[in-house]
């Protein structure tokens, strides 16, 4: 019984531990996303700078399988290479190493601190930033607690008569033990979580150093293990940067494995408590493999080219599109239960603003570097969106005709009136802001650089605001609902500033912004309008709900004034 409470307790804090890194890195991707993948676009080339922006990227986001994702979506378009992308990983790896290094010490006297002005932030701001701040304060104020957690939930092991036994065979199975961390590690998808757990462990003298080098190991194994699973459906080019990663760490990992059955390891060099052995152990190892595994990354990409070769050219006819030819959700068997007709009419929506995404999200990618045929493929999307449009309004009109209550009535002509909203903003990006991205191509244009920071930050606003907007279609949440029309008045904000800010630029003759004058301000406008698009979806909820009487918000609210304003500009 005394065990089962132990593990129990264990669980419980191990659980916390990775729902807090995944807290940070949430806070980190939603406040400063743009700059985020603007850092990754500056390194191409230089291997070095590449590392560092990789190590500082890790830090920020505290995992190195999120730098991993972000590189092979730029992989994947054509962005970053093999032997440009590798740089960054390895990089990553040595920043998740810098992160444990730092939560390793006893900073329990913070957690207090960092929950009290973390909540703050959070509970009582509106501004985006500030709550994903207050977001990222709480992940480390939880990481801390979850920390102390395990180490007060291990300590009666030391006492137990079982663990002098599971230890000893760890000890003379060290391979077992490589490959138990490394699974761990790949169940669980945090290398940071997973050597913290380590690191605990040794620290209140569960795990002896020599077995915690094992389980360290694997743990660098596994998580270059997490991002080659989580890209295998991607695409070639992306694919080819986590394995060749793999490739690195995993051979290097084996190496000193082995080694440590050859070489007596003087492990007491690297600190004075087995705990902190570990983590400069685990630092010291990724360090190494920088240093090591850069000259060779040219070598690698090769290699990797070798292991996963492109896909020979679609014959003619044989490249329609996956997405095209999925199964329709608009469900025929249900159309006289109308509440079932509009359920399954609501999931084809869904899918159908999913597509319109898909087509948004490389936008930027495509301003940066975007090559002719990846612009064209995305564009293709559009039939779909188009067919979906048509699909779910004929379906909607068909269940019409049946007996329907007025409730149900109305939410018919909502659900059609956004399907007409996302056909709009699909017809957009594929006709707006595709044929501007393949303008800039064309003419070897480039914006200025504070250009460039306001398109991306609008882009990811509007990326963010598409999926508020689709979770209030599915939940129909009042708070989501109203935070899209203050979205929506923040939007023509940033956009009349971008307006402002363009003017200005050439006003004092900035070549660049001259050049791409017209591109920028149809871009600002279309992205400003493609937003506006989504938010329509809060209207219907709010007027039902009494927040919103005609284009006034109602007297009494709880929303703010600015959402008031949004309401009532409709432009």
């Amino acid at each position: 019984m005394q065990f089962s409470i132990i593990l129990l307790h264990l669980a419980g804090a191990v659980m916390l531990l990775l729902w807090a890194v995944r807290m940070v890195r949430t806070g980190v991707e939603r406040a400063c996303g743009p700059v985020l993948r603007d850092a990754l676009r500056q390194t191409r080339g230089a291997r070095i700078r590449s590392a560092g922006v990789g190590t500082l990227l890790a830090v920020l986001l505290q995992s190195s399988t999120a730098v991993a994702i972000l590189t092979t979506g730029f992989a994947a378009s054509g962005m970053v290479s093999v032997s440009s992308g590798l740089p960054i990983l390895l990089g990553a790896d040595l920043g998740s190493a810098l992160v444990v290094q730092v939560l390793s010490f006893d900073l329990s006297w913070l957690v207090p601190a960092l929950i009290l002005v973390g909540g703050a932030m959070f509970l009582k701001f509106e501004a985006r930033g500030i709550r994903q701040g207050g977001r990222i304060l709480m992940g480390v104020a939880f990481v801390l607690l979850s920390l102390h957690m395990i180490g007060e939930a291990t300590a009666p092991m030391r006492q137990s008569t079982l663990l002098p036994l599971v230890i000893s065979y760890l000890r003379a199975d060290y391979f077992t033990a490589f490959a138990a961390a490394t699974l761990f590690t790949w169940l669980i998808h945090s290398s940071v979580a997973a050597v913290l757990l380590f690191v605990t462990l040794a620290a209140q003298g569960v795990l002896p150093v020599e077995v915690g080098l094992f389980f360290i190991l694997g743990a660098n194994c596994g998580g270059a293990l997490i991002a080659v699973w989580l890209t295998r459906g991607e695409a070639v080019a992306a694919r080819r940067v986590p394995l060749g990663n793999l490739i690195f760490r995993g051979t290097a990992a084996l190496a000193a494995l082995f080694a440590l059955q050859a070489v007596a390891f003087p492990t007491d060099m690297f600190g004075a408590t087995e705990g902190r052995q570990l983590v400069n152990l685990h630092l010291a190892f990724n360090l190494a493999l920088v240093v090591c595994c850069l000259p060779f990354t040219g070598m690698m990409e090769r290699l990797v080219t070798l292991l996963i070769a492109d896909k020979p050219p679609a014959k003619a006819g044989e490249d329609t599109d996956l997405m095209s030819r999925r199964a329709s959700a608009l469900d025929r068997s249900v159309m006289r239960t109308p509440g079932l007709a509009l359920a399954s009419a609501t999931r084809e929506l869904l899918r159908m603003g999913e597509v319109v995404e898909v087509m948004l999200r490389p936008v930027m990618d495509f301003f940066d570097a975007g090559a002719a045929e990846q612009i064209r493929q995305v564009q293709k999307l559009d039939d779909e969106v188009n067919r979906a449009h048509t699909e779910i309004k004929l379906y909607i009109a068909e269940v019409n005709r049946g007996s329907m209550t007025a409730a149900e009535a109305q939410r018919g002509i909502e659900l059609t009136d956004f399907a007409i909203n996302l056909e709009r903003a699909g017809d957009i990006v594929a006709k707006n802001l595709l044929v501007l991205t393949q303008e800039l191509r064309d003419k070897n244009l480039r914006f200025s650089r504070d250009g460039w920071s306001e398109l991306a930050g609008l882009h990811n606003r509007v990326m963010a605001n598409m999926q508020l907007a689709l979770n209030v279609l599915v939940s129909s949440d009042l708070d989501s609902a109203r935070q899209l029309v203050v979205e929506k008045e923040r939007m023509r904000k940033l956009e009349r500033m971008s307006h402002d800010r363009h003017l200005k630029r050439l006003q004092s003759g900035m070549p660049q912004s001259i050049d791409t004058s017209d591109i920028h301000l149809e871009a600002v406008r279309a992205l400003k309008e493609i937003n506006s698009l989504m938010a329509s979806v809060a209207y219907p909820l709010l007027t039902q709900s009494g927040d919103l009487l005609e284009s006034r918000l109602a007297r009494g609210s709880e929303a703010t004034g600015e959402m008031a304003s949004a309401v009532a500009w409709q432009g």
